[in-house]
């Protein structure tokens, strides 16, 4: 039998999440932290995942380790954590525990694809409501898409993804209540960088959650993330988690650098510093425009996005071009705030590449 009569039509029409080869490059596409952790703390947590029992399946609901995020993180009394292989396995979780008949995702565009990947996958109908063109939410479109979706789920990452900007408090607070039927994910991937969470909020709301990722604070490459939110909403979560879904390295790893989260935020202020300084430098370029951001990476327009792309990847760096992701984004490029130095050579590229 042939793949075209097996696999789903919607799934052979789609192509694959692109991450592109950046062997030789200056990579500044991902919103990676650029730094790595010190030589002292390197060894010492070598010594421990040398410790670590390979040969054993992972804790499911690891005790320790969801105790120490809660206090770290600031987690309300009350509330619960889930764990995820990243944020986007919470964000499938989300979609196939919700795949009901009649089940609708709602989010404002442009914004974090896997909103819609996540839903697509999952046989869910997913609403983009498109942003203003100042990038702030539409309030009546997005109250009109709730209302004609009642016990829709909501995604609101704060700050967005590819904008930067953080949405108005009280706009969210709107949706979260107008939402009441539904549930309500605010997805602070960028919460190092904007300084401003809804964490502490969540007792007030029983149908929101707050959704994170270490990933953003320096530890890519680990793959944890974890939702925030009250046991009515998370038990029913867990029970579509994948039994061993976090494994032995990570819980580990996460664990070790929660004891250390004062190189993590130092190197957080480095790069909120170095946000600024960027931004100042690239919009001192003729025909750029640069948009404020709370994350850790930059949106900027230029005359002619596909050309400056091609032309930065012939320097050898490595951006994001997000022209054709949305209106709204025409001619726009998304650059992570690196460390000084690829700062420096990344503005260079861009200067002559313009």
């Amino acid at each position: 039998m042939s793949v075209d009569q097996v696999i789903r039509p919607d799934v052979l029409a789609m192509s694959t999440y692109p991450v592109p080869d950046a062997s030789g490059f200056l990579k500044l596409d991902a919103m990676e932290n650029p730094y790595g952790l010190p030589e002292a703390l390197r060894t010492v947590l070598a010594q421990r995942l040398a410790d670590v029992a390979l040969n054993r399946y992972p804790a499911p609901r690891p005790q320790a380790l969801l105790e120490k995020l809660s206090r770290t993180m600031g987690v309300p009394a009350g509330a619960k954590l889930l764990l995820g292989n990243g944020s986007d396995e919470i964000i499938s979780m989300i979609a196939m525990a919700t795949a009901r008949p009649g089940a609708a995702v709602i989010a404002p565009m442009p914004g974090f694809v896997m909103y819609e990947m996540s839903s697509r996958f999952a046989g869910i109908e997913f609403v983009g409501v498109p942003l203003t063109a100042d990038f702030s939410l539409d309030m009546p479109a997005m109250l009109g898409a709730i209302a004609a979706h009642p016990g829709a789920v909501v995604y609101l990452a704060y700050p967005n993804n590819p904008t930067g900007n953080l949405f108005a408090d009280a706009d969210i607070e709107t949706l979260v209540r107008a939402a009441g039927n539904g549930l309500v994910v605010i997805d602070e991937a960028y919460q190092p960088f904007a300084g401003k969470t809804w964490m502490p909020r969540l007792p007030e709301f029983p149908n929101l959650l707050v959704m994170r990722t270490v990933s953003k604070l320096g530890l890519a490459g680990i793959r944890l993330g974890y939702v925030a939110g009250s046991a009515e909403w998370l038990d029913q979560l867990d029970k579509v988690r994948p039994p061993y879904n976090v494994n032995v390295l990570t819980q580990a790893c996460a664990e070790f650098m929660l004891d250390h989260l004062d190189v993590l935020d130092a190197q957080a202020a480095e790069l909120r510093a170095e946000r600024a300084r960027l931004a100042a430098t690239l919009a001192a370029l003729p025909g750029v425009t640069v948009f404020a951001s709370d994350a850790n990476f930059l949106l900027v327009r230029v005359p002619d996005a596909d050309k400056t792309h091609t032309s930065l990847l012939a320097h050898k760096v490595l951006i994001k071009n997000v022209g054709k992701m949305h209106v709204l984004l025409a001619n726009c490029l998304r650059l992570t705030v690196g460390t000084p130095t690829e700062n420096a050579a990344m503005a260079k590229a861009l200067a002559a590449s313009l």
